[in-house]
């Protein structure tokens, strides 16, 4: 509560100078019936915490702003907005741009400068207690990573040239960013692609050459949302075929790890008598959600559809050949 009251003086003084009425430790002391030393104190942590450009006029005997644009950031966290702050800052870990990554460590200690309650961690106490760790992520250029993010919230169309990994194939198209979206260690952006006229998703790690582009591109009325096309199926790989149930049984050593997880919104858990677990969910394409039951070696067996399990069984054969 102390805080919220010293904020209130903090805000009552930048007033009165953007009025032009010159306040001083004074007239700051007697508004708010404190003492002209919390009041000088008051001022003192307004210009080295807050960063005002103050400047005391002699000839007016008040204080006034060098920068008349100069504005008090709008901030007071409760506990629970800063527990939250503090986790958003350290998830930051995922983003590839080390000179955002920098501006946002500058900024939350800027907050946690404007913050005077008794709770207030510093960063170094935030990195000791939460952290992230990453494996098998993608590596994203720092340049077009930024790129992207400009374009994306600027609403403006990129021109990319991307390479697909499963045939070497390099494409230059333009596209429309529409969402960003971190999953599995690689960043992905959701674009409409005027080349293919429907949204299509361009993995950060294999665009080669970005650069803006004046060109205007209306999105169609047809065109999904971005919550149906993620959440639609497993994994980003798309088809054109319509999605197909996957069922896949888990042996009792790993069922309870499975019960955790969530492989989809929509997918279905249900427990054998023999202590397996059996995890159904729609799929759209088979070669991620292959990748993830290879995973699992035998303590999984692809019940259906026919098609995936006939391709699992495959890849086992061509691995046992490996190993011969």
């Amino acid at each position: 509560m102390a805080g919220k009251l010293a904020y209130e003086r903090f805000y009552w003084f930048h007033g009165r100078i953007k009025a032009k009425n010159y306040p001083n430790a004074k007239t700051l002391a007697e508004h708010f019936e404190i003492s002209q030393k919390q009041a000088q104190r008051d001022i003192e942590f307004i210009r080295d915490r807050l960063c005002a450009p103050l400047l005391f006029n002699q000839c007016r005997r008040g204080y006034e702003y060098t920068d008349g644009s100069y504005e008090l950031p709008p901030v007071w966290f409760n506990e629970e907005e800063l527990l939250a702050l503090c986790l958003a800052l350290r998830l930051s870990a995922a983003i590839p741009d080390k000179k955002l990554k920098k501006f946002l460590h500058e900024l939350m200690e800027k907050f946690l400068h404007f913050r005077s309650a008794a709770f207030s961690p510093g960063l170094e106490e935030i990195e000791d207690k939460i952290s992230m760790k990453n494996i098998e992520y993608y590596r994203v250029d720092e340049t077009i990573f930024r790129h992207v993010v400009s374009a994306l919230f600027r609403k403006q169309a990129i021109m990319i040239r991307y390479r697909t990994p499963y045939t070497g194939e390099e494409t230059q198209r333009i596209v429309l960013p529409l969402h960003l979206l971190c999953y599995m260690g690689n960043w992905h952006l959701i674009a409409f692609c005027s080349l293919k006229g429907e949204l299509r998703d361009f993995a950060l790690s294999r665009i080669r050459e970005i650069q803006s582009v004046a060109h205007r591109i209306d999105l169609p009325d047809h065109l999904s949302s971005i919550k149906d096309y993620l959440r639609k199926d497993f994994g980003l790989m798309k088809s054109s075929v319509e999605a197909v149930e996957v069922c896949l049984r888990f042996t009792p050593e790993v069922s309870e790890w499975i019960s955790e997880q969530i492989w989809h919104r929509n997918q279905k858990i249900s427990p054998n008598d023999d202590g397996s677990t059996c995890l159904r969910f729609p799929v759209e394409d088979f070669r991620e959600v292959r990748r993830e039951i290879l995973r699992y070696g035998a303590q999984v067996e692809v019940l259906s559809p026919q098609e995936l399990r006939q391709e699992v069984k495959k890849e086992i054969k061509k691995m046992g050949k490996i190993y011969q």
